[in-house]
């Protein structure tokens, strides 16, 4: 397993590349790993991207590509010289095949957003899905690993479903990671840093409770710490 530090990744969900780059700034050594969004790719992001994985750090695409097969793999081939670590896909079965094709032999490894983080149970019923959200991310965690999928994004509370299924070839990446005391804001479906580790997340994703801080570094290296004792306990 990897070291606590790199379990954390920043999501960089800023306006502008000099934006991002202050916050890097201010995170230095204490963050190995960041997410691109849409907000900041296209704002200059991918460029950042490059930067970031010239200097040795690992970089998360999060496009959540899902578009006709022939465009989907192209785009991961394009993502994929590029030297990012992650790609998330939306998890339907030819965007996912698409996907697994374009990525080839390449290092980056490909991840199914099952639900978003932000929906519940009414809000899939709004968009017309007869599933809840449990049976919803079991039944595409199901396909992607059949697909050869490399791991999936979804909330802890789904991870400790997923992990007893899925085993521990696919890695699961967690966002909507509050530390306690935090705001939830647009997200649904939370837990703390250490509730997502016991529930066998391998990955935190946590934007706003780091980048909006006031001291980015200490909310960074708490997370962090507090990834390393949820480990210890798994031992």
């Amino acid at each position: 397993m990897e070291h606590p530090r790199d379990r954390l990744i920043v999501a960089l969900d800023l306006p502008s590349v000099d934006a991002a780059e202050a916050v890097i700034g201010q995170l230095g050594e204490s963050v190995t790993f960041y997410k691109i969004g849409y907000q900041l790719a296209f704002a200059g992001g991918l460029a950042l991207a490059e930067k970031l994985i010239f200097t040795g750090r690992r970089v998360f695409i999060d496009l959540k590509l899902h578009d006709i097969g022939n465009t989907v793999e192209k785009g991961v081939e394009s993502i994929a010289r590029l030297g990012a670590t992650f790609l998330t896909v939306h998890a339907y079965p030819q965007t996912m095949k698409a996907a697994v094709v374009g990525r080839g032999d390449s290092n980056l490894r490909i991840l199914a957003v099952t639900v978003l983080t932000s929906y519940d149970d009414a809000d899939l019923a709004a968009a017309g899905y007869d599933f809840t959200v449990p049976e919803l991310v079991a039944e595409r965690a199901a396909q992607a690993h059949d697909i050869g999928v490399d791991g999936l994004v979804c909330s802890a509370e789904e991870a400790a479903m997923l992990r007893p299924n899925i085993g521990h070839g696919m890695v699961l990446v967690t966002p909507g990671i509050r530390p306690s005391g935090t705001a939830t804001g647009d997200q649904k479906r939370v837990k703390t840093p250490r509730d997502a580790i016991l529930a066998g997340a391998d990955y935190l994703v946590v934007g706003r409770p780091i980048v909006a801080a006031e001291n980015p570094r200490a909310a960074a290296d708490a997370i962090v710490a507090e990834v390393e004792a949820a480990a210890n306990e798994q031992v």
